[in-house]
């Protein structure tokens, strides 16, 4: 893994002038080899279901007496029907497709063999034995002969269900489904509960398939949009923030006003024209308005502290703003991330798919209930399921995790290169060599982390839909509280990871010292992290609104003056929801590199003061700041640089690096 040994420097005296990104030792080398061994555990459940013949079975597809289609089979012992030659029968055809086993996820018909997906709708015997006739495909049981198919008394247990729908084969696995999606209506009634009838849904699907180029080109605008937004924050997010302090402050006070005004209407008007069953009712109306009104200015006042408190921590949200903008400018490969951690995800999410249907398939042919065989896993490899399900949670985090480190890695090689031409070439890579040689095994061990609180919280969910209408009041209660528990508690760990990756980036110490540091420095410096928090995701949100509402209302007018359908709400939707998902990607990429930076000028300010041989690293936009803030203490009568005390970052760490 091109690891190093442990660096010499980590006791290292604390009057020791600190250098960021000097020293670089491998981290959590254990949980690298915990990750390694359990992705080839994933690689083996892979490996399993193909040897035991899932693959063929899942591609091929095969029959209701464990048959694969397309080639010859063995027999199989006391299984009747079993052992043909299937080589010229490529295709599955089930007697009554539209027959679905949801809680098993299977179709619960007898499958055959065909040669050939039947194209047109068959509405009688007669129609299914003239196409065995003309196709050489027979639709009904191997023992029943085309000749008897309109004689004899089996045919109606032995053949299709009446009528056979027009089918075609699925792409690259063998299976004829039928062409109307109506076939499976009445399964998706709970997930379009407003479509009475097949021509709803016609329409909505018609809109789509009309309106693909108006769609294509609307995801493109949103992605335009996006970019555009993060180079505009840059330039105005002073003038930004304070807009929306004063909206803010003006939308409380306008609400408070407001209440306060309707009490004292409802107190002066007269009482004695009220008639007596609407008098306690008034008396009630009354006493709500001076709750409200009571609540809105405990609240206003409330409002109005936080801010006096915070106004000047606003500043330095404006200025981290302005220097993210400034990040993007020396290093635009950031953002590309999400496209790159997309399609790292997407890449697995298929292997994990794949992997999952071949288990499937594997293992041994059993007898059912109903004579016709089944694929079953005995004995310890059952559980296979349970650790294929794990992988996908843990190595998904991991993912995301290796982008997280990435961008943490970048921004702080920007943020303490002090000339900024002497940067790599392409910092994001020079990011990534550092994560794949020093740092994997602390990503590991950050999502795994990850990965046990999201596993219950999952678990506790799957629990609740199971036992909806079931359980008690209590218990109902009980699971509820327990799952937003889990999901606070899984947000909490998210955002300390991310601050602990940067720690790592910075000083190369393992995950759970990076994660102390990052957790000392965010509760001192609590009031910083609340206004960067609170104001910055505020505006981002704005941000995602606006990329929202500009492409919906760009595909309401064009849309509009699309004549080919008349439900266009379906495209609409659809566009809507991946402006949101693309303006999400690009503006929380924008977010972390603002949370990362934050990390940083917090240690600048612990180790630098400014003066010759302890220079501040930082942008001359947060130089700016401190100097604001030493000024305004002096002129307190307190002196010092306020930052550096106010701003408490890593004790350890340097030290521990």
């Amino acid at each position: 893994m091109g690891c190093c040994s442990s660096a010499s420097s980590a006791a290292q005296s604390s009057k020791r002038e600190w250098k960021p990104l000097e020293d670089r030792s491998c981290t959590d080398i254990p949980w690298l080899l915990l990750f390694i061994l359990f992705c080839v555990g994933m690689g083996f459940i892979c490996g399993f279901s193909i040897a035991t013949g899932a693959a063929a079975r899942l591609v091929s597809g095969y029959d209701s007496y464990g048959n694969i289609c397309g080639q010859k089979n063995a027999k199989l012992e006391a299984i009747p029907n079993s052992g043909m030659d299937h080589t010229h029968r490529k295709y599955v055809f089930f007697l009554d497709p539209c027959n679905l086993d949801l809680i098993n996820r299977k179709i619960k018909s007898i499958a055959l063999c065909v040669t050939a997906c039947p194209r047109q709708e068959l509405k009688t015997l007669s129609d299914v034995q003239k196409f065995a006739e003309m196709n050489g495909s027979a639709l009904c049981s191997y023992n029943l002969k085309p000749s008897e198919y309109t004689t004899s008394s089996k045919a109606s247990v032995l053949c299709p269900k009446l009528p056979v729908p027009a089918s075609a084969p699925i792409p690259f696995f063998h299976r004829c489904a039928p062409v109307n999606i109506s076939c499976y209506a009445k399964f998706a009634e709970a997930l379009i509960t407003f479509v009475s009838d097949n021509s709803v849904l016609h329409r909505l699907i018609s809109g789509v398939m009309t309106s693909k180029e108006i769609i294509l080109g609307l995801c493109l605008l949103s992605l335009v949009l996006s970019m555009i937004l993060m180079v505009i924050i840059r330039y105005i997010s002073r003038v930004l923030v304070w807009i929306l302090t004063i909206l803010v402050i003006l939308g409380s006070l306008g609400g408070t006003g407001v209440l306060w005004w309707l009490y004292a209407k409802q107190r002066r008007s007269p009482k004695e024209t009220v008639i007596p069953e609407q008098l306690q009712i008034a008396e009630d109306n009354l006493r709500a308005l001076l709750i409200y009104a009571i609540s809105a200015t405990v609240f206003t006042a409330i409002l109005f502290l936080i801010m006096l408190v915070m106004r000047k921590r606003v500043a330095l949200t404006i200025a981290l703003f302005h220097v993210a903008g400034k990040v993007f400018i020396h290093l635009p490969l950031l953002v590309f991330q999400p496209f790159w951690t997309f399609f790292a995800l997407v890449l697995f999410w298929a292997y994990w798919i794949m992997t999952l249907l071949f288990l499937g398939t594997a293992g041994s042919a059993v007898q059912n209930e109903q004579g016709f065989v089944e694929f079953r896993v005995s004995g310890p490899l059952q559980y296979m399921w349970w650790f294929h399900a794990v992988g996908l949670i843990w190595i998904s985090e991991f993912i995301l995790a290796c982008q997280q480190m990435t961008v943490a890695g970048a921004v702080v090689t920007y943020y303490f290169t002090r000339d900024k031409r002497n940067l790599p070439f392409t910092p994001i890579l020079a990011s990534v060599n550092r994560l794949i040689r020093y740092h994997l095994g602390t990503v590991a061990k950050g999502s795994f982390i990850i990965t046990l609180v999201k596993i219950p919280r999952m678990i506790l969910m799957y629990m609740h839909s199971q036992l909806k209408g079931k359980e008690n009041a209590c218990a109902r209660c009980v699971l509820k509280s327990c799952i937003c528990c889990l999901w606070c508690l899984e947000k909490c760990l998210n955002y300390l990871n991310q601050n602990a990756y940067t720690a790592t980036a910075i000083n190369s110490t393992n995950f759970c010292t990076s994660a102390k540091d990052a957790f000392v420095i965010l509760v001192e410096n609590a009031l910083r992290v609340a206004a960067i928090n609170t104001v910055g995701d505020f505006m981002l949100f704005l941000g995602k609104v606006l990329i929202v509402c500009s492409t919906g209302l760009a595909g309401i007018m064009l849309l509009n003056y699309q004549q080919d359908y008349t439900v266009w709400v379906l495209p609409l939707i659809i566009v809507c929801l991946f402006a949101f998902l693309v303006a999400h990607c690009f503006l929380s990429i924008y977010e972390m590199v603002v949370d990362v930076l934050f990390l940083c000028f917090a240690i600048d300010t612990k180790y630098n003061d400014g003066s010759p041989g302890r220079e501040f690293y930082m942008d001359k936009v947060l130089m700016e700041f401190v100097e604001n803030s030493r000024k305004a203490m002096k002129e307190a009568g307190k002196g010092g640089v306020a930052d550096a005390r106010e701003l408490k970052p890593m004790a350890s760490g340097a030290s521990s690096a």
